[in-house]
C-alpha cells in the first residue's frame, strides 16, 4: 500500500525561506463591484493590515480620484511598519501623484498582451518596451522602489515578457510582477511561466492572480514552488470580478503546504477578515476555507466520531491556530457519539433508550429540512425525558 502524507511529499528547493505579501485589499479589493471606503475607513484597514503583519500595503491608485489621492497620502503618513505602495500607470502624470503621496513603493503597470495593446493601448510591443523603461527610470530616479507589472502577462507572448522585465530590470525596477489579470493560468501552467521568468532574471519575481476560474491561490503557490517570492493577495479573496488569491488560503497554505514563512500573526485572520466584511458590506459564504463560518464545523456522524478521538482525523490545521474553535453540529447526519457529545455538552443525562428516542426525532426534523439549532435540540430532549 502505497502511503502519502504532506509530511514526506518532496518539497521543491526553489521555494524561498520567507515569502512576501503585497496586500492590495485597499486597491484591488476596493474594485469589487459596489465596495467604496471612506478615507477614514482605508486607514483603519491599513491599520489592521499593518497589526496582521502584511509586508507591503497597497493604498490606492492615486489617479482615481481626489479621495484615493488623499487617503494614499494619509496612510503613507502613518508610520506604519509595513512599506506603503501606491499604483501608477506607465506615464508621468500618474506616477507623479504617486510620488507626491510619500510612498515607499511604486507599483507601474503596463499590459503586455496583443490583445491589449493592440485593442486597448494602440501601441506596439516596441512602444510598450520604450514607455516602460522610460517611465521605470524616471520613477527610479526619486528614490522610490519600484514594483513592474506585464499586465495580461499570462496571456502574452512568453519572450516578449522576458524581454521587457529584463529591460526594466536594467532601468531599476526592485521588483518583477507576473499578472493573470484574467486567472486563465492552470498551476502546472503557472509552474513553466514562473520558472521561466524567474530563471531569466536577477530581482524578486511576484504574482497577481485572479480568481475567474477559482485558481488564483493554487496558481500563486505554484508559483511559489518554483522560486517567485512575492504574492499579492486580498483580504477575504475580494476584488475585480471573482476577486484575487485571498489572504487568508495564501497565508495557511504556504505553512501548512509548501512549509514556508510570512510575516503574518495569524491569529489576527479573523478579525481582519471580520473589519474587511463589515466596512465592504461583502460577507463570506458559510463554506469559505479557513474563515467561514463552517471551515471547521462537523455533523457528519463518522467525522466527529473520528474527530473525538482526534481532530486530525478531518482537520488539516488546528483552528486555534488562527484563534477560533471547531464546531460540532448536529443533523440529519449525526451519528451516536455525535449526539451524545452534544448532549453531555449541554449538561443533559439521559438513558440509551432516551437517546435512541432522541436520534430518531432529530433524524426525522433533518429529513425535513430542519435546522436543529442548540435551542431546538434542549427542547427535543426534555420533551424526550418528560415523556
Amino acid at each position: 500500500m502505497i502511503k502519502i502524507s504532506t509530511d514526506n511529499l518532496v518539497i521543491p528547493s526553489k521555494i524561498s525561506d520567507r515569502i512576501y505579501l503585497l496586500d492590495t485589499s485597499l486597491r484591488d479589493g476596493e474594485q469589487t463591484p459596489g465596495v467604496s471606503y471612506t478615507v477614514e475607513n482605508k486607514i483603519k484597514i491599513a491599520r489592521q493590515l499593518d497589526m496582521l503583519g502584511v509586508d507591503v500595503i497597497e493604498a490606492g491608485f492615486p489617479i482615481t480620484s481626489e479621495g484615493e489621492l488623499e487617503s494614499v497620502k494619509k496612510i503613507a503618513k502613518e508610520n506604519l511598519s509595513a512599506e506603503i505602495c501606491g499604483l501608477a500607470m506607465c506615464n508621468k502624470k500618474s506616477i507623479d501623484l504617486a510620488l507626491d503621496c510619500d510612498v515607499d513603493r511604486i507599483h507601474v503597470f503596463i499590459a503586455t498582451s496583443n490583445l491589449h495593446l493592440e485593442q486597448k493601448l494602440k501601441m506596439t510591443k516596441e512602444d510598450a518596451l520604450k514607455q516602460a523603461v522610460e517611465q521605470v527610470e524616471y520613477a527610479k530616479s526619486h528614490g522610490v522602489k519600484i514594483e513592474f507589472s506585464a499586465e495580461d502577462a499570462t496571456r502574452s507572448d512568453l519572450d516578449f515578457v522576458i524581454k521587457i522585465f529584463q529591460a526594466v530590470e536594467d532601468a531599476g525596477a526592485d521588483v518583477l510582477d507576473i499578472a493573470d489579470t484574467v486567472g486563465v493560468l492552470t498551476p502546472s501552467s503557472m509552474r513553466v511561466l514562473a520558472n521561466k521568468i524567474v530563471s531569466s532574471v536577477k530581482i524578486p519575481v511576484s504574482v497577481h492572480c485572479h480568481n475567474d476560474f477559482g485558481l488564483a491561490v493554487a496558481n500563486s503557490l505554484a508559483a511559489i514552488e518554483v522560486g517567485a517570492k512575492q504574492i499579492h493577495v486580498v483580504v477575504n479573496g475580494m476584488g475585480e470580478r471573482a476577486g484575487n488569491a485571498s489572504l487568508e488560503s495564501v497565508a495557511m497554505g504556504l505553512k501548512h503546504l509548501l512549509k514556508t514563512n510570512t510575516g503574518i500573526k495569524l491569529d489576527k485572520l479573523m478579525e481582519t477578515s471580520s473589519l474587511l466584511q463589515n466596512l465592504s458590506g461583502i460577507y463570506m459564504p458559510p463554506n469559505t476555507p479557513i474563515i467561514g463560518e463552517n471551515a471547521f464545523a462537523h455533523e457528519s456522524g463518522i467525522h466527529v466520531h473520528g474527530m473525538l478521538s482526534n481532530p486530525a482525523t478531518y482537520e488539516p490545521i488546528d483552528p486555534t491556530e488562527i484563534n477560533i474553535n471547531r464546531k460540532y453540529v448536529v443533523g440529519k447526519h449525526s451519528g451516536t457519539h455525535s449526539i451524545k457529545n452534544k448532549l453531555n455538552q449541554l449538561g443533559f443525562t439521559y438513558t440509551e433508550a432516551q437517546l435512541k428516542t432522541i436520534i430518531y426525532k432529530v433524524k426525522l426534523l433533518g429529513d425535513q429540512s430542519q435546522k436543529i439549532s442548540d435551542e431546538k435540540l434542549k427542547s427535543i430532549v426534555n420533551e424526550t425525558i418528560n415523556q
